[in-house]
C-alpha cells in the first residue's frame, strides 16, 4: 500500500512533470521556428551545439538498465536504508557507469569524439611543448592561434592535458575515461553537502536524481566535468567550514578557496561559485570566513600570475574573441530563449520542482551563486550555443530544491522517482539524437 503523504508527493510530481513539458515542449517549436525561418543561429543542432543523428545500436540498451536497477532500488527505499559510506560510493559508481553509458551509445566515439575535435583543447597541447612557463606567459597574446575552446577558456584544461601526455596517457580512449571518472566525482561532494546543509533524508532523496543525472549526457565529454567536481570540492570544504572552530574553520575556509581558485583557472565561470560560498557564510553566521576563503581563491590565480598569465586579461582577451566570433552570427535575443530550452533539456524536469520549492530549502546558497551565475550569462548575452557545457558546474547545484519540503519545515518528500524517471528518459533521448563535438 502507498500512504496518503507519498501519493501525494507523486501527484505534485507529476504536475511539475506537465509544466516541464509544456515549457519544453513550447521551446523546441521557438527553436524550430527560428530554425525554419532563417534566424542565422549559427548552428544546425539548437539548442545545443553539435549536430543532430539517430544512433540506436548494442550500447544503447546499456543506459536503460541502469536507469531501472537505480529506479528499482529508489520505489524500494534502498536509498533510505542503505548505510551512509555505502550510498556515498554507490552515488558514485551511478554516476559514472551512468554517463559512461550514455557515451557508450556511440561505442568508443562517445568518449573521444570531444576531445579530437578541431574545436577542442586537445589540438593546442603540442604549443606547449617542453615549455609550459612560456606557454603560461605568452597564453593571451597568441590566443589568436589558438582552437575555440582553449581561446574562452584559462589555459588549465590544455596544461591538464599536457601533463596527462607527458605522464604516459596518450590513448585517447584512456583519456576520455579519466575525464569521466574524476567528473563522477561530483556525485558524492553534492550529495555530502547537501546531507550537512539539508539533513540526511534530503540528501537520500536527492541521490537518485544525482545518479541519473540529465546533464551527465555531456559529463563523459567536457573538460567542464572537472570544473564541475572542482566546484563541488570547493563548496563541500565550506560548508566543512562552518561546522568548525578557529584555526580548523580557518583552514577548511582557505581549501575551499585554493580549490575555487584553480577552478577559475579552468572556467571563468567557476568563480560565480564563490558567491555560494559567500552566501553559505552568511547564512550560517560565519562571515569572518569569507576571508579566508578569498585568500585562498587568490592563491592559484596568483601563483599562475607570477607564472606570466594575468587572469583578468585572459578574461578580457576570451570576451574579445566572443565577441569577435560569435557575436556575428548567433544573435543575442534568440539565444536567450534557446539557452532557457537547453537549460530546461540539460537540468531535466526536477529543475521546475526546484523553482518551485527554493524558497523551502536550506541550500539556497547554492541556488544563488548557480542561479546568479545563468542568470548573467543569459543577461549578459554571453548565453549563445554551447551552455550545455559551459553551465555543467551549476546544474547539480540548481536541482537541490526538488527534495525541499513543500513547506518550510515540514517533511522531506520521498526520493523523487517521476522526474528522475523522466529525466532519465531525457538524457537517453537526447544522447540517441545528438552527437556532441564541443
Amino acid at each position: 500500500m502507498v500512504s496518503d503523504d507519498v501519493a501525494a508527493a507523486r501527484g505534485r510530481e507529476r504536475d511539475d512533470l506537465f509544466r516541464w513539458v509544456v515549457l519544453v515542449g513550447v521551446g523546441t517549436l521557438a527553436t524550430w521556428w527560428a530554425v525554419r525561418s532563417g534566424a542565422g543561429l549559427g548552428t544546425a543542432s539548437a539548442p545545443f551545439l553539435g549536430r543532430y543523428r539517430v544512433e540506436i545500436g548494442p550500447g544503447s540498451v546499456l543506459a536503460p538498465l541502469i536507469a531501472m536497477a537505480v529506479l528499482v532500488c529508489a520505489q524500494r527505499g534502498w536509498f533510505h536504508t542503505a548505510r551512509w559510506p555505502l550510498l556515498v560510493i554507490v552515488s558514485y559508481c551511478g554516476l559514472l557507469l551512468w554517463s559512461a553509458a550514455l557515451a557508450f551509445v556511440d561505442g568508443a566515439d562517445g568518449f573521444t569524439r570531444a576531445l579530437l575535435s578541431p574545436e577542442s583543447y586537445l589540438n593546442d597541447v603540442t604549443a606547449v611543448g617542453d615549455h609550459p612557463g612560456e606557454y603560461l606567459r605568452t597564453f593571451t597574446a597568441t590566443a589568436a592561434e589558438k582552437s575555440f575552446a582553449t581561446r574562452g577558456h584559462p589555459p588549465a584544461p590544455v596544461l591538464l592535458l599536457w601533463a596527462a601526455e607527458k605522464a604516459g596517457i596518450t590513448n585517447h580512449l584512456l583519456l576520455g575515461l579519466a575525464v569521466t571518472a574524476l567528473g563522477a566525482l561530483v556525485a558524492p561532494l553534492v550529495l555530502s553537502t547537501v546531507r550537512d546543509v539539508c539533513g540526511e533524508a534530503a540528501a537520500r532523496s536527492y541521490a537518485p536524481l544525482l545518479i541519473l543525472a540529465t546533464w551527465a549526457v555531456w559529463l563523459a565529454v567536457s573538460m567542464d566535468a572537472l570544473v564541475a567536481t572542482l566546484g563541488a570540492a570547493a563548496i563541500a570544504a565550506g560548508v566543512r567550514a562552518t561546522s568548525k572552530h578557529r584555526w580548523k574553520a580557518g583552514g577548511w575556509a582557505l581549501s575551499a578557496g585554493v580549490l575555487l581558485g584553480f577552478a577559475a583557472l579552468f572556467s571563468y565561470a567557476a568563480a560565480w561559485l564563490g558567491l555560494s560560498l559567500v552566501c553559505l557564510n552568511f547564512a550560517r553566521r560565519r562571515a569572518a570566513l569569507n576571508w579566508a576563503a578569498g585568500f585562498g581563491a587568490l592563491i592559484p590565480v596568483l601563483l599562475a600570475w607570477a607564472a606570466g598569465f594575468n587572469w583578468f586579461d585572459g578574461l578580457l582577451s576570451a570576451h574579445n574573441d566572443f565577441t569577435a566570433r560569435v557575436d556575428p552570427v548567433r544573435p543575442a535575443l534568440p539565444w536567450a530563449g534557446i539557452s532557457l530550452v537547453a537549460l530546461l533539456l540539460a537540468a531535466g524536469p526536477a529543475l521546475v520542482t526546484g523553482v518551485r520549492k527554493m524558497r523551502n530549502t536550506p541550500a539556497w546558497a547554492f541556488l544563488a551563486g548557480a542561479g546568479a551565475a545563468v542568470l548573467f550569462s543569459i543577461l549578459a548575452g554571453l548565453a549563445r550555443g554551447g551552455v550545455e557545457h559551459a553551465w555543467l558546474p551549476f546544474f547539480p547545484w540548481l536541482t537541490i530544491a526538488a527534495v525541499a519540503p513543500e513547506e518550510r519545515g515540514g517533511p522531506i518528500p520521498p526520493a523523487p522517482i517521476v522526474l528522475t524517471a523522466a529525466g532519465a528518459i531525457t538524457a537517453i533521448i537526447v544522447e540517441a539524437v545528438l552527437a556532441t563535438t564541443t
